[in-house]
């Protein structure tokens, strides 16, 4: 098993969303990115703790690749606009890749500039590296499978 952290918005949707991908096997939504340790919910949504909603993924590297999760992200959510996703606004909804690795890096900044050659508006994604990851408040985990919907879309 092998872990990947991405931001893409709201976290709710992108856990929904790569829940149902071959290869992923677990997921946790979480906070990652800031300056505050152990952050609450109600601390990241004011965008003053430097905080990404982000998810944490254990995937099985023979079933998926790093790269199909780089691409998969990037299909997920718009990555060209900053600090936003649809109706969420703030820094906490930015889009983000942790990378873990030499190669995780490579592959991400590769993917980034391969979009910035096909489209039109820039590719704003942030690529740094991992930083501590903060488990979101049980409420937040599985959502969409506790509540059969999510406050917000992808």
């Amino acid at each position: 098993m092998e872990k990947v952290v991405f931001g893409a918005g709201c976290f709710w949707g992108v856990e929904a969303f790569f829940e149902s991908i071959r290869g992923v096997e677990e997921t946790r939504v979480g906070y990652s990115g800031g300056h505050v340790e152990n952050p609450s919910y109600e601390e990241v949504k004011t965008g003053l703790t430097g905080h990404a909603e982000v998810i944490e993924i254990w995937y099985n590297p023979w079933k998926i690749s790093y790269e199909e999760l780089v691409n998969k992200f990037f299909e997920c959510h718009n990555p060209t606009t900053r600090n936003r996703q649809g109706i969420d606004i703030g820094s906490q909804y930015r889009s983000t890749i942790f990378f873990q690795n030499r190669y995780q890096f490579e592959i991400a900044m590769n993917k980034k500039a391969e979009l910035n050659r096909k489209g039109s508006k820039k590719i704003v994604t942030e690529i740094r590296p991992m930083q501590q990851f903060y488990p979101a408040e049980e409420y937040h985990q599985k959502y969409f499978q506790k509540n059969k919907m999510v406050a917000c879309g992808i």
